[in-house]
């Protein structure tokens, strides 16, 4: 029976009834990184103890893992929003606010990889991305490296153009030199803003398609993540790299005709 003004005691109820309660992805158990909890003994989960409820240290795991989904690119949205929501209500600082000092910086920790964690898989680009670097593919570092490595020499960041669309950049960017040389000498062609303008849309248009058959290549993956070889996921996250290259350089040229046209 719990006592009036027994603050511990009630704490203690308070939280079990919490892990009671607790989502799907604190029950899942990390094999190798998990351990005895380090209040009460327990096998801990990956959150929190599911026997006392406390919070437990981060353990290194992918963000997915964290959630408690597996590696699969076609995910549930709605699911992860509730599950963000249920853990951040069970890590939120304030929760822990009169508790010891290695609780509250653990809590703290977990929301801040809980936060990270949401922003990258609930974004389905960082999402892909986020798979393909957990599968030894750094899209983002190659591009930084290439990019220091031009600011460092003076020379010019090289690009490869890809081949479908090769003819169609070589003309926009005909265009957009036309324009800045018009600009500067204060001209004005009517005719060129509407050759570029009639560019633009068919830029955007292959930027939304090349992002309906990054959503193809998700079906196909997590296919191969239940079914498939090796060989089955190598080809298709070599098509999904593929397929964001080429999307990240329409996006990059539709910037820079958006860039031309507004100076």
């Amino acid at each position: 029976m719990v006592r009036a003004g027994d603050t511990s005691a009630l704490n203690f109820v308070w939280q079990t009834s919490m892990a009671n309660a607790e989502s799907k992805s604190s029950a899942i158990l990390l094999g190798d990184a998990t351990s005895s909890c380090w209040s009460c003994g327990t096998m801990r989960t990956v959150h929190f103890c599911h026997a006392c409820g406390k919070v437990q240290p981060p353990v290194p795991v992918d963000y997915f893992t964290f959630f408690g989904f597996p590696r699969k690119l076609d995910l549930d949205t709605s699911a992860l929003e509730k599950e963000f929501y249920a853990l951040s209500r069970r890590l939120h600082p304030d929760v822990y606010a009169r508790a010891g000092d290695q609780e509250r910086a653990w809590s703290l920790e977990q929301s801040s990889m809980l936060n990270d964690a949401y922003r990258t898989l609930k974004d389905p680009i960082r999402r892909t991305g986020y798979l393909l670097r957990l599968e030894g593919v750094e899209l983002e570092e190659q591009s930084k490296r290439a990019t220091e490595k031009a600011r460092a020499t003076g020379e010019l960041k090289k690009q490869v153009v890809p081949p479908d669309l090769l003819e169609e950049v070589f003309e926009v960017n005909t265009h957009l030199e036309e324009l800045r040389m018009q600009k500067k000498l204060g001209e004005d062609d009517p005719a060129l803003l509407e050759e570029i303008g009639k560019a633009k849309l068919s830029l955007e248009q292959k930027y939304d398609a090349l992002f309906n058959e990054l959503k193809s290549e998700w079906k196909k993956w997590d296919h191969a993540l239940d079914s498939g070889t090796d060989e089955d996921r190598r080809q298709v996250r070599d098509r999904m790299v593929d397929v964001l290259n080429r999307r990240n350089y329409v996006r990059n040229l539709v910037r820079d005709v958006n860039e031309a046209m507004e100076s």
